[in-house]
C-alpha cells in the first residue's frame, strides 16, 4: 500500500503530526501548497490533515476541490485544534466542515498547540478580542474552546500527543 500525508500547517502541530503519521507509515509527507495533482494521483492511501480556524478545517478546500480524482482511493481527514477534545463541538466541525463529497469521508480530531507570540498580528488580535469577551461571561457557562482560550492566556502550550494519531492508524 502507498500513501502520502498532506497537510496544511500555519503553526507547526498539523505539521507534526503529519509527520508522525509518516514515520509510523513509511508514507510520503507534503506541506498541501507543494503537492501536485499528478504525484498524489498514483498513491493508494491519501492522509489530509489541517488545523481548525474559526470552525473550518485549513486546506479542506484542496480535497473538496480533487476528491472526484481520489475514487477509489482510501482518503482520511484529520483536523488540529488548540481545544481538548468535545464530542458535540467535533460533530458541529465535522457537520461544517464535511459535507457532500466529503461526508463519508473518516475524520479524527487531534488537539494541538498555542503560542500566541507565533501568531500573525491578525490572529493574536483576534484571540485578544475572544479573551476580552469570554471574560464578560460567567466561567461555569464558557464553551470548551473557550476554556481553553482563556487558560491558555497569553501563553505558551503544547498539548500535541503521539497517541492521537493511533486512532488514524487503526483504520489504516
Amino acid at each position: 500500500m502507498s500513501g502520502i500525508v498532506l497537510y496544511k500547517s500555519k503553526y507547526g502541530a498539523t505539521k507534526q503530526y503529519a509527520g508522525w503519521i509518516a514515520g509510523e507509515t513509511g508514507f510520503d509527507c507534503m506541506e498541501i501548497d507543494k503537492a501536485k495533482m499528478e504525484d498524489i494521483k498514483q498513491y493508494d492511501t491519501i492522509i489530509f490533515g489541517g488545523g481548525v480556524y474559526a470552525s473550518g478545517i485549513s486546506g479542506l478546500s484542496f480535497l473538496k476541490k480533487n476528491i472526484s480524482q481520489f475514487e477509489g482511493k482510501k482518503v482520511v481527514v484529520f483536523c488540529v485544534g488548540a481545544s481538548p477534545y468535545d464530542e458535540k463541538a467535533f460533530d458541529e466541525l465535522v457537520a461544517r466542515n464535511m459535507k457532500d463529497s466529503l461526508a463519508d469521508l473518516p475524520c479524527f480530531y487531534c488537539r494541538g498547540a498555542f503560542d500566541m507570540d507565533a501568531m500573525t498580528f491578525v490572529d493574536r488580535n483576534l484571540c485578544r478580542m475572544l479573551q476580552k469577551s469570554i471574560a464578560k461571561k460567567n466561567p461555569e457557562e464558557w464553551e470548551v474552546w473557550e476554556k481553553a482560550l482563556m487558560e491558555a492566556g497569553n501563553g505558551k502550550c503544547d498539548w500535541t500527543d503521539k497517541s492521537f494519531i493511533d486512532q488514524i492508524l487503526d483504520i489504516l
